[in-house]
């Protein structure tokens, strides 16, 4: 049951007021404390990396989240947060406290139970988005925060997840360090975001088709993180015992317009400040042309892929199994072949 909705026009109120990440977010309970903190100490690393406009993300999140049909555009987030949520499940324990970050309509709640989170936090820098959460068995309470400024104290949570939002932060490493931060010892944080292959047919279309109607091109598909460097990314924060895996997901549409109407409705448009805001007509036709002849079905149909990255850090802990002391082995791999096997194991 969630419990979000009486607060959430003080939570508005608050927000408006007030930069993210500088003030205590009302809709929290007992069990979690905010405090208030510098932009310069939220972000980690105070590297002024600025390549996205967070005030335009957090507008167009708002603006698909207000749409009366918002369910029709969630396919992808919904198939995402279904996978994640198996992911807390492979976890053989129950986090007693959660935070799902940039939960946008609690597309990874949905999946869970009391079972696996006790409590959950939702988080997310859209207002509208935690207005119309879905239904789930989990006892919530929503956090009206951007990913960049976290809003809570070290040690705060046993499980932290996210999907489909971290691509749009303006320091990756440096949120990836607020996350460590929140985590208590032997703290869990899963997440999913797109990786850099992702809507590649649309990014080489748009290319070819600008080139050679305009002389020259400038990008239209935000960057994205590659596969290569998540693992870097989550050892330099701190976490320990990582784990990255890719997922493609491939979804069909009647054409480019399509595709580029529902990324929109997905509120995921490019809010790089390089952006280019209108696209010549005929650019776009040129672009339509050019998609359907390299990447076209026989029935018409363009497909976009969608390549999904996950991880699984944990906050380091005594606890946890540590590597053996390099040179302890008293086996080598040039012997396993000379090894037999017990009378039992070959019958």
């Amino acid at each position: 049951m969630m419990s979000c909705g009486p607060a959430l026009r003080l939570l508005q109120r608050l927000w408006r007021s007030t930069e993210p990440g500088t003030a205590v977010r009302s809709c929290l309970g007992s069990r979690v404390q905010v405090q208030a903190r510098s932009r310069s100490a939220q972000s980690g690393s105070g590297s002024g990396v600025n390549v996205f406009d967070r005030q335009m993300k957090r507008r167009q999140r708002d603006w698909a989240a207000s749409l009366s049909n918002a369910e029709q555009f969630e396919y992808v987030r919904e198939e995402v947060g279904a996978r994640v949520a198996d992911r807390v499940y492979d976890v053989a324990r129950t986090f007693p406290l959660a935070l799902d970050l940039g939960c946008g309509r609690s597309f990874i709640a949905e999946h869970l139970t009391t079972d696996v989170v006790e409590q959950l936090y939702l988080a997310d820098v859209s207002s509208n988005c935690l207005g119309r959460l879905r239904d789930a068995e989990i006892p919530s309470r929503c956090v009206l925060a951007d990913e960049e400024f976290l809003p809570f104290k070290d040690d705060t949570f046993d499980l932290v997840l996210s999907g489909m939002s971290l691509h749009w932060v303006n320091d990756l490493p440096g949120a990836l360090r607020q996350v460590w931060r929140v985590l208590k010892p032997d703290g869990a944080f899963i997440a999913a975001l797109p990786g850099g292959d992702s809507l590649f047919e649309l990014r080489c279309s748009l290319q070819l088709a600008q080139t050679e109607r305009e002389g020259g091109f400038s990008p239209h598909v935000s960057p994205l993180t590659a596969v290569t460097d998540l693992g870097n990314l989550l050892g330099r924060a701190g976490f320990s015992l990582l784990t990255v895996d890719t997922d493609e997901l491939q979804v069909f549409y009647p054409g480019i317009m399509e595709l580029m109407t529902d990324l929109q409705a997905m509120g995921e448009s490019n809010c790089a400040w390089n952006r280019r805001s209108l696209l010549n007509r005929d650019t776009i036709l040129a672009a339509a042309a050019v998609y359907k002849e390299m990447y076209g079905n026989p029935d018409g149909s363009v497909p976009a892929t969608f390549d999904i990255l996950y991880m699984i850090g944990w906050k380091p802990h005594g606890s946890q199994a540590k590597p053996a002391k390099r040179g302890s082995a008293d086996v080598s791999f040039g012997d396993l072949s000379k090894i037999s096997p017990k009378p039992s194991e070959t019958s």
